[in-house]
């Protein structure tokens, strides 16, 4: 997945038309599903005056309600330009962005430029990458108190939906990036980082996971 060669093509993937069908549907419906189960959580657990990293942030919905909720600054990354612009776009749009800085590429790539934030959030960002490990392992160890994540399962349904998925979206030329990792391999690499969780929401597809690191 690091070398180019292996790299999709996120910004034909997540192209102009669907970032403006997110934020759309953002500004008609605020966040939904596992993503409002996220930040309610991570409210919960206290975000004034925190900085937050989101990665894979698309549109930059999280990024928007942690600001509004009290958080200090956020650092929106994305290997999308078109849903970067879409997250810039409305950051400003609601008068914060003096707080929010963003970054487009491969966070694997760039974890070693950008600073520790106080919470670090992976919104269904797992499933789009093949080396969980680095992803997973490089932005832990950028999370100072809280880590979350929106993954899926790690079930038979799930790996045969996701090979249904790529094999769907490849006949279009489009092969989407889908993949399902080990539940027990991604929980023991957080752990081992010093977190223990707080929060572990799991659906028929998706679970939802929320980490604070010991003290």
């Amino acid at each position: 997945m690091s070398r180019d060669c292996c790299r999709p093509d996120y910004d034909a993937l997540f192209d102009d038309g669907a970032a403006r069908n997110k934020l759309a549907a953002y500004r008609r419906n605020g966040p939904q599903g596992t993503t409002r189960t996220l930040l309610d959580a991570i409210i919960a657990e206290g975000v004034i005056g925190a900085s937050v990293m989101d990665i894979g942030g698309g549109v930059g919905v999280i990024g928007v309600e942690l600001l509004d909720a009290g958080a200090s600054s956020v650092i929106s990354i994305d290997a999308s330009r078109p849903y970067l612009a879409a997250a810039r776009q409305e950051i400003q749009r609601r008068g914060l962005g003096e707080r929010a800085t963003f970054h487009h590429g491969d966070f694997v790539g760039m974890a070693a430029d950008v600073p520790d934030a106080d919470v670090v959030t992976l919104d269904r960002v797992v499933c789009c990458y093949l080396d969980w490990e680095a992803l997973v392992g490089r932005s832990v160890d950028r999370a100072r108190r809280l880590y979350g994540l929106v993954y899926p399962r790690d079930r038979w349904w799930m790996r045969w939906s996701s090979g249904l998925v790529r094999a769907v979206s490849g006949l279009f030329g489009r092969a989407r990036p889908f993949s399902i990792h080990s539940d027990r391999g991604i929980d023991t690499l957080i752990r081992a980082a010093g977190f223990v969780p707080v929060l572990t929401h799991r659906g028929l597809a998706w679970q939802t996971v929320l980490y604070r690191r010991e003290t």
